[in-house]
């Protein structure tokens, strides 16, 4: 978790309670493209000698908060002020917990355990009982198998770094501290906690007199209790970090130097004897010796954490006495497994660090990184980015007007289990929401935005993907391939589209548009008599129309997986009687819908017996038009995901207009802001040309009001302004003629986005 620039609080609760203060996706039955990936460039084009842009600034004119935006509520309850470096988790249920914390003004820190309901937007002050831990900040509070928190490390007010782990039972509101064994980790605060196979890795954090940097990790086996030695790994401290695909991830916070970076680096566990087994009992942290040249000090003899005179630390009814560290003047030997790190300089979709308040946390594989508004920063040049941890690329999911509302300010963020949801909690900075107390300003943790990531195309950390077993460079030209379908949807995919007669056990015909017909006419005339009639639906196809091979499918599937097909079925349509269908739907489309239905992944096995094939972009975004008809949620959620992380200029119009079928307004402005940005790629592709009449004009309105063309002497000097900031050379001119004369529009732009200005260590 980032710890945010430190809020103003005079009070640990607020006053009294205040009261909080203030539909499905339609069917639709237009058609699906399926275009292939060719881009046309037109010779006139190719022989210009001008080149034309389109502005892609704000929106004017046109409102920016259509389709999804989170809610800002007003909770209720003894709501805890803003303090600093305490806990905030969500720990299932619909329940938030924070613990601990520090008062900025009065120099208080809590040991107190709140609770948030998100139901009923409630804070409540928890009883807690048993071995009730000291006060404490910089802590790190971690959910362990969904019952318990395990609370970590921090300071306590005598400016103490604690090495102690207590254990918060959610059921019954006790605390335990169970005996460890093995070398007790030095001591330290605002570090980075992350579970792993029954193991609590902890990463970094700042300790001793100086608050020098600490560049360790250490796991504690909760099998035994038993502390593993520690490793050199990174420095850093107010990071985050995550475990995926048997690696663990770090990012952000601040380096050695107290800078803010925007570094990823990993540690690779899997095959490791050090991670794979239990860590010995008694093991003393040898290593090499620090160099003379090292930054930082050598590690000294730890002691017990000084508790005050009386024995008993602050605020606590029990003695907190920890365990005798066994730390010695060595340096920790590097990490047994392998260390990589990227180094993020710049680029359009990289999130800077310097600016805003940030929040990291990770879903489904991918890192989130929410800017927030800060002191300097308005909710305007806020932002929600997302970081592929097995492509590398990073993409702006959001612009900060469309989903930071204006007039609060964000303390600490949280997310569920499953990596669908987030919740930003904070307070608002405008003066009539403004609480004033007996000191006059007051902050507290007053309202809670609840952010949904499936709105986004998030799958969720359990419906994931298995990660790659190699990391690759970033490449806009590789396209992600799900894991193939295990258990059952496996054995049934054996068995898609075989005839009867093969010993398939099919028994039912589904049949589609042909793509054997010239489908470039076909979808075209459809698509503008479909625009033009205004008709919702499906007259638009003539009597006549092709139809495709026969789809060798199982009745029982189709009406388990799909609702539509099992009413049909029990009303007892003609279908019932045949013992065939008609979608008209593209070939590719249905058949890719039907596989669907089979194995709950939208990449059908090649029929050939290629492993490496994927369904085609212009598929997916027919799939998710089918996913709107047949209201068939998870389908919906696989093909946002999936065009949403690999939209490019061959089907970026494509991927627009059926975003607009199915009522996806995010990934609708997605596409358009992406067509907007690489217009005169866009407008040379077979999907832009294949684009009905109406949908031509519509997209060409998702231009700022007050845009313009511009080519020639002016162009030129805007690029070379730009070439200029940057440090690129060359002359602008030529560069655009060559950029006009290349046929390879498609590889331009690949290299283009490849390039994210990132460097490998």
């Amino acid at each position: 978790m980032a710890y945010p620039s430190t809020p103003a609080a005079t009070s640990l609760f607020g006053g009294p309670a205040q009261q909080a203060a203030p539909t499905p996706a339609g069917l639709t039955s237009q058609p699906s493209f399926n275009s292939t990936a060719s881009t046309v460039t037109p010779a006139s084009g190719a022989s210009s000698n001008n080149t034309y842009i389109m502005p892609n600034s704000p929106l004017k004119g046109r409102t920016s908060m259509d389709g999804y935006r989170p809610k800002v509520t007003r909770t209720l309850g003894q709501r805890p002020a803003c303090l600093v470096n305490a806990s905030v988790t969500y720990c299932g249920n619909n329940q938030i917990y924070a613990f601990g914390g520090f008062d900025q003004y009065t120099d208080e820190v809590y040991n107190h355990v709140l609770r948030l309901d998100l139901v009923s937007h409630q804070w409540n002050l928890v009883d807690n009982y048993g071995d009730i831990p000291g006060v404490r900040m910089g802590h790190t509070a971690t959910l362990y198998r969904g019952d318990k928190l395990l609370v970590f490390g921090g300071e306590n007010e005598h400016r103490t770094y604690l090495s102690d782990l207590i254990i918060f039972d959610l059921k019954t509101a006790h605390w335990t501290q169970p005996q460890v064994t093995g070398p007790i980790p030095k001591g330290r605060a605002r570090h980075a906690a992350v579970l792993h196979e029954d193991k609590l890795f902890v990463v970094g954090g700042i300790t001793g007199h100086d608050n020098y940097v600490l560049d360790d990790i250490c796991y504690l086996d909760l099998k035994t209790f038993t502390w593993s030695r520690a490793w050199r790994f990174v420095g850093r401290f107010d990071h985050s970090a995550y475990i995926w695909g048997d690696r663990v991830w770090v990012y952000g916070g601040l380096s050695e130097d107290m800078d803010k970076v925007s570094d990823l680096w990993w540690l690779d566990l899997k095959g490791s004897p050090a991670f794979d087994s239990p860590p010995h009992l008694g093991s003393l942290d040898r290593g090499l010796a620090r160099s003379a040249t090292s930054p930082r000090p050598p590690y000294a003899v730890a002691q017990s954490p000084v508790v005050g005179t009386s024995g008993y630390a602050a605020n606590s009814r029990t003695a907190q006495v920890n365990p005798p560290s066994f730390h010695l003047k060595t340096y920790a030997p590097p990490a047994p497994g392998a260390v990589s790190a990227l180094k993020f300089v710049g680029g359009p979709n990289v999130p800077s660090q310097m600016q805003g308040s940030h929040f990291h946390v990770y879903s489904s594989g991918t890192l989130l990184d929410f800017v927030t508004p800060a002191a300097t920063t308005t909710s305007k040049d806020c932002s929600l980015s997302a970081l592929d941890l097995g492509a590398l690329r990073w993409q702006k999911l959001a612009e900060g007007r469309d989903i930071f509302k204006a007039g609060y300010r964000w303390h600490y963020c949280t997310m569920n289990e499953d990596g669908t949801k987030a919740w930003l909690l904070g307070c608002a900075t405008e003066a009539p929401a403004i609480e004033l107390g007996a000191n006059g300003f007051e902050e507290y943790l007053s309202d809670i935005m609840e952010i949904d990531l499936r709105r986004y195309g998030f799958l969720g950390n359990n419906l994931a993907a298995e990660p790659r077993t190699d990391m690759i460079r970033p490449s806009s030209r590789v396209r992600h391939r799900e894991q193939p379908s295990k258990g059952l949807g496996a054995d049934l995919a054996k068995l898609f589209n075989h005839p009867p007669e093969n010993g398939s056990g099919t028994d039912f015909i589904v049949t589609a548009l042909s793509g054997e017909e010239d489908e470039d006419e076909l979808m075209g005339s459809a698509l503008v008599h479909a625009s033009d009639s205004g008709e919702n639906n499906r007259t638009w196809l003539a009597p006549d129309a092709p139809t495709s091979p026969p789809i060798h499918v199982h009745r029982l599937i189709l009406q388990a997986r799909w609702p539509h097909f099992a009413r049909l079925w029990s009303s007892q349509m003609a279908e019932f009687h045949t013992k065939k269908m008609h979608i008209p739907e593209p070939y590719s489309v249905v058949k890719a819908f039907l596989y669907y239905l089979y194995t709950d992944g939208i990449d059908p096995a090649a029929d050939d017996g290629d492993d490496n094939t994927t369904a085609d972009l212009a598929d997916v975004a027919g799939l998710l038009v089918m996913s709107n008809i047949y209201n068939i949620p998870y389908l919906r959620l696989l093909c946002v995901n999936r065009l949403s992380k690999e939209l490019d200029v061959d089907h970026a119009c494509i991927t627009w207009y059926c975003a607009g079928l199915a009522s996806e307004e995010w990934l609708r402005r997605r596409a358009a802001s992406f067509c907007m940005t690489h217009w005169g790629r866009v407008v040379r592709t077979a999907g832009f040309q294949r684009l009905p009449r109406s949908a031509l004009v519509e997209l060409s309105q998702e231009i700022d009001m007050e845009g313009r063309v511009i080519g020639g002497d002016e162009f030129d000097m805007m690029i070379g302004g730009i070439d200029g900031r940057f440090g690129d050379g060359g002359s602008a001119t030529s560069r655009r003629k060559e950029s006009i004369d290349s046929d390879q529009t498609q590889m331009v732009e690949s290299d283009g986005e490849e390039d994210e200005g990132m460097e490998m260590t």
